[in-house]
């Protein structure tokens, strides 16, 4: 496909998709598209701290990983028909063997099945990146929001709490490029570990 469009244009057009990040020059090697980082996003908002007081990744332990039919709101919010298969995924985050986070995870079945041939031990602590490696499936962009609760039986005892202490839920959809829905991620936490904080210019 060819298009009558001068080089500075182009150019210039490149230059300005590096400058809003949508791009990423590497010398030596080109211009390529720019793939958002996940790693740290959740982890803002909870004091994952070492001794040294150094921002740490918790480990990951999935509890659960079956095919399951998509719960309404489940299906709802990764844009499925009604009880469309799905991926649900649960798993802890760990610090030192100690739990910081309980994550349900859903996942269109279509687009993820190729995880369901992986072993535990083969699914590290960052999902994004197995997404794109087994799945092909890039995630381009996230949208979180932020509640409190009261913790139930379930998180509770999964999260080392007492029924009823609160927990701050982060529920996250992660779409694709086209913006199709990819992830629909529930994370809690505890709310004494909870921070937030926001620099407004």
């Amino acid at each position: 496909m060819h298009f009558t469009v001068a080089p500075g244009t182009v150019r210039q057009a490149i230059t300005q998709l590096v400058d809003e990040g949508l791009l990423e020059r590497h010398q030596g090697k080109g211009t390529f598209v720019r793939k958002p980082s996940f790693d740290s996003s959740l982890f803002r908002f909870f004091r994952f701290h070492g001794t040294a007081e150094e921002r740490r990744v918790p480990e990951s332990e999935i509890l659960r990983r079956e095919t399951v039919a998509a719960p309404p709101a489940v299906a709802k919010t990764l844009r499925l028909p009604p009880e469309a298969k799905v991926i649900s995924m649960a798993r802890l985050r760990l610090l030192d063997g100690e739990p910081v986070l309980a994550e349900q995870i859903w996942l269109p079945f279509d687009r993820f099945k190729g995880l369901l041939d992986l072993e535990d031990a083969e699914i590290g602590p960052l999902l994004y990146p197995i997404y794109e490696e087994v799945c092909g499936e890039i995630v381009a962009r996230a949208e979180e929001e932020l509640t409190a609760e009261a913790c139930s039986g379930a998180h509770a005892e999964s999260l080392n709490l007492k029924k009823g202490t609160p927990v701050i839920v982060i529920d996250r959809t992660a779409f694709g490029y086209d913006d199709t829905p990819l992830e629909w991620r529930s994370s809690r936490g505890r709310a004494d570990e909870f921070q937030y904080h926001i620099e407004i210019r």
